[in-house]
Order: structure tokens, then C-alpha cells, then sequence
């Protein structure tokens, strides 16, 4: 079985004992040998009952599972490989008895999180998606909600700590687990019963973790107490490829790993069997900038290949329309569209890459996201624009008359529905015409509401008539649709998306002054009604969805400064060079980097300049720029030696050091980063 391997592979593989760190560099065969290593740990006689491996996704798992069990005779008793949540699942199943509660608990998933909690919230004013995000925040941080509570000092916090309250006692009293509690009551189990720990410890005496640098403190802390009789702990993990700092993952888990444990042994894996030399000088020269890491430079097996190109383009379309071209031409010269990808760090990014490959008529699988037409938010917007241009649509009405929430519920909204059509109108009539009526139909508070849309939805055409451009701003000033979307989860991501398209409706009237809305809506009919083929197609995808894929042809767009890498709010340059790293990696053959000089940003055009990464992958020339970074973000809990738990409410930078205002229990402080930690 380990005939295939070469030194470095085998070196870990045939480590048994004590702690040992594997640093797998992106395609250096990291899955073929921990797959042999727990292969050869059972060929030694190491009963599979006492291993434990630890994915984080149930496909790596099964895959993992077989690879190993072929290399070695069939076992009467199958080891123990799952995801983290599995495993935690398997535990409570044996042990929750232990906290008084009944191993007949049910899971539930996100969605009947949200509808619990959806029950609960009477208020508008936060989002189930932001309160469900925050909950999830304590539990993982192992904050109760009494802590919750007398933490919070604004008031949407102190309404989130009591619908925590409220919702830790349904699930309890309902027999409920979360997808959190699958790793919090593990931990406080064994926190809480030293014997069972003990126990639980000497039972899995070999455990292994793949992907260690996606590990948070909970996840840490777990394994701490899995190995509390021993360190026969195995990582394997890429401190370049941590790259979910924004979800929780703690990069200092495998940068520390060395410091947590005695005598740990490092075995570096750096002979790269995926990508050309040109492709990895590129990867490894980017990651040198960065401080926070450990070390390793990735050596081709594959020897040289052709040059990676730098793409310039004026602006997103010329870009799009270029790619397109030559995704055409690949194609067209035999490479299989399966082999071919295009990359980008933020979804926006996709509108124009989308509409050029559809002017190609090139059919694309979108990885990992929805298709820019068929975001929620972009749907909402063109929902308006089309009771703009025909207010007596009602399927686009029934979208919107609630979206931003106008204090209307699901009956009221049927019985106005209801009377439209018993009175033979359209909604928007029906609303304008039977004020009487309506006061029925709905509250007072609710029928104000709903005169207040239609007259606005009537100023707004009266506003087109006169100027189509002036359009978009008069309907975000009336409805404040960007608002309703700053409370929830993915706020950033979701009023970038609604920019992007108030800025290609504005360009559409630029271009063609003498058309209207319908004429504009027509066009994006047909331009977002692609055909999808039964045949392959070729994937376009956010650098986070690319993470653990290859591809022969690959193209990155929108490397420029405030795109790739993001910049402010919190961000941290060197996380943005590790996504960076994770994108050049993903090419095998052929690799384009692709900038602009402007974009749509934020509704305007923005004249850009290129990324630094440019520059640091040494493909070309540009100013160096050297930052000191922040891995805080707001919102991010924290502790300080004297002052203790807080949350922090404002990132700013000052000189080269960075600056948190942070909230303790009340109490705003002005402190500088580098004397906090995060929770």
C-alpha cells in the first residue's frame, strides 16, 4: 500500500504515535495518504474501533472510507470515519441522557430552525436569517442566554438574547437538537462528566482531521477532550487554503498546532502532481506575503507549460465578452467544457461574465450559487420595474406587496387578493380604488401602508415619463429596498448584487435613450433564459466554491484593488491572499488573470486599478502595497486581559495599526487590535 507514495507521503503515513502535523500544499496527494495512513494503521492490528477520522463533508468522508478499505482486507468492524456533526450526532445518541434529555431527539435542519424562531419574532425589524446567524454565533461560542443577555446593550441584541431564551426552551421542551448542539452538547457533556471523557478518550486512541485549518475553537476544544488520555493526534490541513475566517474557522488552530501539543512532528508535502511550474511559481510567490503562515513551497511534477496571461480589459463587458470568446474557441479546438472554469471573489461578478457567455451561446453550470436573474433581491427589483411599467401585473404585485415589510399577514394579503378578484380587478386597482373596502380588508395601520405603495408606484412612473434614468433612484428612495436586505445574513453580498443591477439598468438608458422599461425588461427575458443543454458544460463559480476542484483552463476575473482583494469593513488582506492562492491552484494547465479598468460599482461607474496580487504572483508590473491586517470583523466577540468579553461594533484603521470600538457590557472602548482575541 504504500508503494505509490513518495518520501514525504510515506514519512506521514507511516507515523503512528504522539501528534504529527501534516501540511498538504493543494494537489499534493493530501487524500491518498491519509486514506494509506489509516490504511496501515490497521494493517498493524490497530482495532478500527479505536480510530476516529474527522471530515468536514460526507462526501470526503465516504470517498475516504472506500479508497482506505480497498487497500486493506475486509474488517468485521468498519473504522469510524464522518463528518465533525456525525460524529457529535453518534455520541448524543449514547450519552445526552446525561443532561436530562431523551435519546429519542429529533435533528432539525436550518429551515425548521427558522421557522421556530420565525413563530417567535413578532418584530419586523430583524430578519429570522440575522437572528438564526447571531444564535448560532453563541452557541458555538458557549455563550448561554443569560450571558446573552446581560451582554447586550443595544436594544436588537437584547431581543435576540430573549428569542435565544425563548427558542433553547422549545427545542428543549420539544426534544429538538440544532445542527449546533451536534458539537456544543458533546463538548459540554464530557466538559461536565470526567470519567466518561476519560473513557471516551481511551476508546478512540488514533483520531485523524482532515482539513484542520477549516476547524473552529469549538472544534478545537472538542479534540482536546477526545484526546485527553493521549496526543496521538493526526492533522492534515493547508494554513494557505484557510480561507472561512468569516464562518468561524481559526487559522491559529494549525498555525499553533506545534505550541498545543508536545514533540509534534511536521511532515511538509510540497511535490504538486496537479499544475505547471509557471502556475505554481505564481501560487507560491502571492503566498510568500503572507506573515501568518508556516511555510512550505510546492514543487511541480509536471514540469513547464505555457505561460500564465494577464488580461486587460476597459471595462466588465469587454472582459466577459473576451472570456466568452475564447471559452468558444477552446471548445471548439476539442477541449471538453468540463475541463474549463471561470472564477471570481464576489457573486456580482457574475451578471456580465453570464450575459457574455449566453451572447456565445455557451450553456454553464453555476457552482454553488444562483444565477445572478434568479437572486431573491434581483428578483424583487425587477418585480418592481415590472408593476412600473404595468401596475395590473399581479403575479409581480403578490411578490412585492409585502417586501419591504408593510405590517401586512398572509390572511390579509388573501383577503385582498380575494376582493380584487371578486370585484373583477387587478390588485393595484383594486387597492386604489376601494379605500372603504380596504380598511376592512386590512388594519388601518396596514390599508396606510398600502395606499402609500400604490401612490408611490404612481410617482414613479410619473417620473419615467420624464427621465428613465432618475428612475432607479426615485424607486430606492420610496421603497428603501437595499434596507430590507442590510438586516440579514449575507447583507453585504445581496445590496452589492441590487447595485449591480441599478447599475445595468442605468447603463441600458445610456445606451438606448429612446427605450423604455418594457423594452429593458424584454431584453433581460432573453437574456437570462438561457438553454440548458443536457450536455457538459463548463462551471463558473465564487473562488470559495472552486476550493477541493481542478480544471484544465481556468480564468480569474475582477483582480482589481476593492474587488479581489476586498478591502475595508474589516477585511483581512492576508485571508483575501489565501483565496488568492486557492484560485491560482485550482488551473492544471492554462491560466488567465483577468482585470479592468472600471466597473459598475455600487449603482456607478468606478474607475478601478489593478490587483496587487498582480504584482506579488510576480505575472506583472505594479506598486507594491504593504498593509498591516485585521482578521476582526464587526460583529466579532472578543476578550480583553482586564475589560473581558465584548463584542466590536467599528473597524478603523489608524497608521498601520488597526483600531476596534468594542462594546463591553455596555461600555464602548476604543482599543487597538493587537490587544484583543477573538472568542
Amino acid at each position: 500500500m504504500l508503494e505509490g507514495l513518495n518520501e514525504a507521503q510515506r514519512d506521514a503515513a507511516t507515523c503512528v504515535d504522539g501528534p504529527i502535523l501534516i501540511l498538504a500544499g493543494a494537489g499534493s496527494g493530501k487524500t491518498k495518504t491519509i486514506t494509506t495512513r489509516l490504511a496501515y494503521l490497521l494493517s498493524l492490528g490497530i482495532d478500527p474501533a479505536n480510530t476516529l477520522t474527522l471530515t468536514f463533508t460526507n462526501k470526503a468522508a465516504s470517498e475516504m472510507r472506500e479508497r482506505a478499505i480497498s487497500m486493506i482486507e475486509e474488517s468485521s468492524y468498519p473504522p469510524l470515519l464522518c463528518t465533525f456533526h456525525k460524529f457529535g450526532l453518534l455520541f448524543l445518541k449514547f450519552h445526552i441522557e446525561k443532561i436530562g434529555r431523551k435519546n429519542s431527539f429529533v435533528v432539525i435542519d436550518t429551515d425548521d430552525k427558522k421557522r421556530i424562531l420565525k413563530s417567535f419574532n413578532t418584530t419586523a425589524e430583524l430578519s429570522t436569517g440575522m437572528i438564526a446567524s447571531e444564535i448560532s454565533r453563541y452557541k458555538t461560542s458557549l455563550i448561554d442566554p443569560k450571558v446573552a443577555w446581560e451582554k447586550a446593550e443595544q436594544k436588537s441584541y437584547q431581543v435576540i438574547a430573549k428569542l435565544y431564551e425563548q427558542y433553547e426552551n422549545y427545542i428543549q421542551d420539544n426534544n429538538l437538537v440544532d445542527f449546533d448542539d451536534l458539537l456544543v452538547l458533546p463538548y459540554k457533556i464530557l466538559n461536565e462528566n470526567e470519567e466518561l471523557c476519560q473513557k471516551t478518550s481511551e476508546r478512540y486512541k488514533y483520531i485523524m482531521v482532515d482539513e484542520y485549518q477549516d476547524t473552529n475553537e469549538l472544534q478545537y476544544k472538542l479534540l482536546r477532550k477526545l484526546c485527553s488520555t493521549h496526543e496521538n493526534l493526526c492533522v492534515v490541513g493547508d494554513d494557505d487554503q484557510s480561507i472561512y475566517g468569516w464562518r468561524g474557522a481559526n487559522i491559529k488552530n494549525i498555525l499553533e498546532f506545534h505550541a498545543s501539543f508536545d514533540n509534534v512532528k511536521i511532515v511538509k508535502l510540497e511535490k504538486n502532481y496537479r499544475s505547471t511550474n509557471q502556475i505554481l511559481k505564481a501560487a507560491n510567490d502571492l503566498i510568500e506575503h503572507n506573515r501568518g503562515r508556516i511555510g512550505k513551497v510546492l514543487e511541480s511534477t509536471k514540469g513547464d507549460g505555457v505561460g500564465i496571461e494577464v488580461m486587460d480589459s476597459h471595462d466588465e463587458n469587454q472582459e466577459a465578452q473576451t472570456i466568452a470568446k475564447r471559452i468558444k474557441k477552446l471548445i471548439q479546438n476539442g477541449a471538453s467544457p468540463r475541463d474549463i472554469a471561470v472564477l471570481y471573489r464576489i457573486n456580482a461578478l457574475s451578471r456580465s461574465l453570464e450575459e457574455g457567455l449566453n451572447k456565445e451561446q455557451i450553456p454553464y453550470n453555476m457552482v454553488g450559487g444562483v444565477k445572478f436573474y434568479e437572486r431573491a433581491e434581483v428578483k424583487d427589483v425587477i418585480s418592481y420595474l415590472r408593476v412600473i411599467a404595468n401596475p395590473h401585473d399581479d403575479f409581480s404585485i403578490k411578490r412585492i406587496i409585502n417586501r419591504p415589510k408593510r405590517g401586512l399577514g398572509k390572511v390579509t394579503i388573501e383577503k385582498i387578493i380575494k376582493s380584487a378578484y371578486d370585484n373583477k380587478q387587478s390588485i393595484y386597482e383594486y387597492i386604489c380604488e376601494n379605500g372603504t373596502q380596504l380598511e376592512i380588508d386590512a388594519s388601518k395601520k396596514a390599508s396606510l401602508a398600502l395606499k402609500e405603495f400604490v401612490q408611490n408606484i404612481a410617482n414613479i412612473q410619473a417620473i419615467q415619463a420624464n427621465s428613465t434614468y432618475d428612475m432607479v433612484d426615485a424607486l430606492e428612495e420610496a421603497f428603501d429596498i437595499k434596507n430590507y436586505y442590510a438586516n440579514q445574513v449575507d447583507s453585504l453580498e445581496r445590496i452589492s448584487n441590487i447595485d449591480e443591477f441599478y447599475g445595468l439598468f442605468r447603463d441600458f438608458v445610456v445606451q438606448n435613450p429612446h427605450m423604455g422599461v418594457d423594452d429593458f425588461l424584454n431584453e433581460l427575458a432573453l437574456q437570462s433564459d438561457q438553454d440548458q443543454i443536457d450536455s457538459e458544460n463548463i462551471s463558473i463559480m465564487s473562488i470559495h466554491a472552486s476550493k477541493g476542484l481542478e480544471f484544465e483552463y481556468l480564468f480569474v476575473i475582477g483582480l482589481e484593488e476593492g474587488f479581489f482583494p476586498l478591502i475595508g469593513d474589516g477585511s483581512d488582506i492576508e485571508e483575501e491572499r489565501r483565496l488568492g492562492y486557492v484560485a491560482i491552484t485550482r488551473a492544471k494547465k492554462e491560466l488567465t488573470l483577468s482585470f479592468s479598468s472600471s466597473r459598475f460599482y455600487k449603482g456607478r461607474r468606478t474607475e478601478l486599478t489593478k490587483s496587487r496580487f498582480l504584482k506579488e504572483a510576480g505575472v506583472c508590473e505594479g506598486s507594491l502595497i504593504l498593509e498591516k491586517t485585521t482578521s476582526f470583523r464587526k460583529g466579532d466577540l472578543i476578550k480583553h486581559k482586564i475589560f473581558g468579553m465584548g463584542r466590536v461594533t467599528e473597524v478603523s484603521k489608524v497608521g498601520r495599526e488597526f483600531k476596534l470600538q468594542i462594546n463591553f457590557g455596555g461600555t464602548k472602548r476604543d482599543i487597538l487590535a493587537s490587544f484583543v482575541e477573538k472568542i
